[in-house]
């Protein structure tokens, strides 16, 4: 053995080592290695609350659009070791994007002080929005470590203000990508690097000082590096990468060991890309496992979509990690150990394995969140009890700009659409109804900080009623929202998954329904609506469809004999001031069957509108009795009538 830790093969756990053994692997003995890794997350913490403080740009302030992490050298493969608690794409992607970066740049020519920079998601994954900065921890003239962050830049160039689009077909327009260069060399500004982003950007004052801020994040995480190996030496830091990346490959190779061999298959589906609703995209994966192993071959996938919708090799390795992390064993740290047990069959030019120039990544987590769901799909029948309900499938990104009336322009991205809402039902409990997706990892903006930056009113955000997938633990609600716009803007609307649930149910659980998006224009001769746009069946008829499978007459949700509404019908949705754009999303599924749910818990959910009088006895076979509404506190079960509906429906 030696510090880059334990061989893959080796029988012995990590727990079973004699202390001779566990130093002779990691240079250091446990205790020490332990320290260490604690106090290099904590480094990565105060990194990244550092510069959530400071930053301007809103997806980073109020999303936490950014991660940082600690990677080893290069003859530690560049492996990422300890990671952010932040956006679980990068975090995934870092290893790759770093030893890229870097290689391709030349170890070599780096010195102390030097911030490498790389946007190309080709090289790193992501998008061109999410910028790589990485700056090496020297120690006696040698490469110790990579300190590096990646945060998302508001905007890049391109054709669309803000990037957010499904729109665009390829890289010329997806916006302006930077191979491996210098932004700083010896802590000084390299100008031309400078002039190269900054004459390709829209909002430059915003991204000037998230990069200088960047920049003393960086010097930050290299100062704490450094004072831990000042303290404890370079071969324990060394070992404790080493040791921290090969926990993470013990506990995920127990994880897999858990599941019965046998190949497994599953899929998901994306309604359409952005240029016409013809072609469906499937994404197919077959797992294999054997033993210890799992190999996921992602043959029969769509090839990669005519614009922007696709993702990378990288996006797609991370999504592998974070489906199988969440479906096995939660508790498994995130580092470059997690996939030392996956294979990844993949082949070239698919929706998740797009290539250049026509296969652009941009709105990259809804095909890589596509695969965790066809990994759900596959692995939910054989995990019995441990299944998981799917969630809400899409963030129905909102992007929009405009010009306010004293002539200033604005912009609002990731914050007026459906990028929150339900997760599935466990065997734990009922699902979360208003969080991110399973592979994301972020905030949700504050309605005050939304309205100070863009000229909308949120005029609604709540929990929609009947909406989470009926079981024995009910599925998360379905997140609605509905903002007032107070000028002219133009909308980039991109909800990804409306034909078929996302949110489907496990162990016996119903699946959540689908959601849809509506503008409601303002009243003829009036600067808005009369009021607050009721939730009613009746009230879409005056709608413009934006999303969703909806009645052909009233417009409004009808999932069996509806009509689907292609998102991109209209590449950029117009919309003159008052007018009012609603969000429905998904729903999340439920788990184990809906009649063997506690009739108090149902009860409990008509009284907080979670479900409604008749939702409880048509899913649930519960009948509730009074008024949710005017008099929730009086409302009761009627158990003899509770018990003949449940029995008459366990009988058909």
């Amino acid at each position: 053995m030696s510090n880059l830790g334990i061989p893959a093969t080796a029988p012995t756990r990590i727990r079973d080592l004699t202390d001779e053994a566990f130093r002779a692997a990691y240079g250091c003995d446990r205790f020490t290695a332990s320290v260490i890794v604690n106090r290099l997350k904590y480094a990565v913490g105060h990194m990244s609350t550092a510069f959530l403080r400071e930053a301007f740009s809103p997806i980073i302030r109020d999303w936490y659009d950014f991660a940082c992490t600690i990677s080893g050298p290069p003859e530690q493969d560049y492996r990422t070791a300890v990671v952010s608690n932040s956006l679980t794409p990068f975090l995934g992607t870092m290893p790759d994007a770093v030893r890229n970066t870097v290689e391709e740049f030349g170890p070599t020519g780096l010195a102390p002080g030097d911030v490498l920079i790389c946007n190309d998601p080709y090289r790193g994954g992501t998008h061109v929005n999410d910028v790589l900065f990485t700056r090496p921890v020297f120690v006696d003239g040698r490469i110790v470590s990579f300190v590096s962050m990646r945060a998302h830049q508001l905007d890049m160039g391109g054709t669309v203000p803000g990037g957010f689009s499904a729109t665009k077909r390829d890289v010329y327009e997806n916006g302006v990508v930077i191979p491996p260069v210098l932004l700083w060399s010896k802590d000084q500004p390299v100008r031309s690097t400078f002039s190269l982003i900054f004459d390709n950007t829209r909002w430059g004052a915003m991204l000037l000082p998230d990069f200088k801020s960047i920049h003393q994040q960086l010097q930050l995480g290299e100062r704490l590096v450094r004072e831990n190996i000042e303290r404890y030496g370079p071969d324990a830091h060394l070992g404790a990468l080493a040791y921290a990346c090969d926990t993470s490959a013990e506990l995920m190779r127990e994880a897999v060991a858990r599941v019965p061999d046998g190949d497994y298959t599953g899929a998901a589906r994306i309604d359409a890309d952005g240029m016409d609703d013809t072609v469906d995209y499937t994404v197919h994966v077959t797992l294999r496992k054997r033993d210890h192993d799992i190999e996921a071959d992602l043959s029969g996938t769509s090839a990669q979509a005519r614009t922007c919708i696709n993702c990378g090799i990288s996006d797609a390795k991370t999504a592998l990690g974070v489906a199988l992390t969440m479906l096995l064993d939660p508790a498994i740290p995130f580092t470059s150990g997690t996939w030392r047990h996956l294979d990844l069959v993949a082949p070239p030019g698919t929706l998740l394995t797009a290539l250049p120039p026509q296969g652009a990544p941009m709105m990259f987590w809804e095909a890589s969140g596509a695969l965790i769901a066809a990994v759900f799909d596959a692995l939910n029948p054989v995990l019995g009890e441990n299944a998981v309900g799917g969630d809400y499938g899409s963030t129905n990104t909102h992007n929009a700009n405009g010009v306010r009336q004293d002539g200033t322009p604005w912009t609002s991205a990731t914050q007026c659409g459906g990028e929150h809402g339900p997760w599935g039902a466990t065997k734990a409990g009922d699902g979360d109804s208003y969080t991110v997706l399973f592979n994301l990892n972020n905030l949700d903006p504050a309605t005050e900080t939304i309205e100070h930056d863009s000229p909308v009113v949120m005029l609604r955000k709540e929990h929609a009623i009947d909406t989470g997938g009926p079981g024995a633990h009910r599925g998360g609600a379905a997140n609605l929202k509905d903002t007032l716009w107070l000028t002219d803007a133009d909308h980039y609307l991109s909800p990804f998954r409306t034909r078929e649930p996302s949110g489907v149910g496990a162990g016996g659980g119903q699946a959540g329904p689908t959601g849809a998006m509506w503008i409601f224009p303002p009243r003829e001769g009036t600067d808005g609506p009369a009021g607050l746009v009721a939730t009613a069946p009746d009230v879409y008829a005056d709608s413009i469809p934006v999303a969703g499978v909806l009645d052909p007459e009233t417009k409004s949700l009808d999932p069996v004999n509806g009509t689907y509404h292609h998102f991109a019908s209209r590449k950029t949705w117009r919309t003159r001031a008052g007018a009012v754009l609603r969000c429905l999303t998904n729903g999340g599924g439920g788990w184990g069957s809906p009649f063997a749910r506690d009739p108090e818990k149902v009860l409990a959910d008509v009284r907080d509108e979670y479900v409604s009088i008749d939702g409880a006895a048509r899913d649930y076979g519960v009948v509730v009795l009074g008024d949710p509404h005017f008099d929730p506190e009086r409302l009761r079960i009627d158990m003899e009538a509770t018990t003949a509906l449940r029995r008459a429906r366990n009988r058909g």
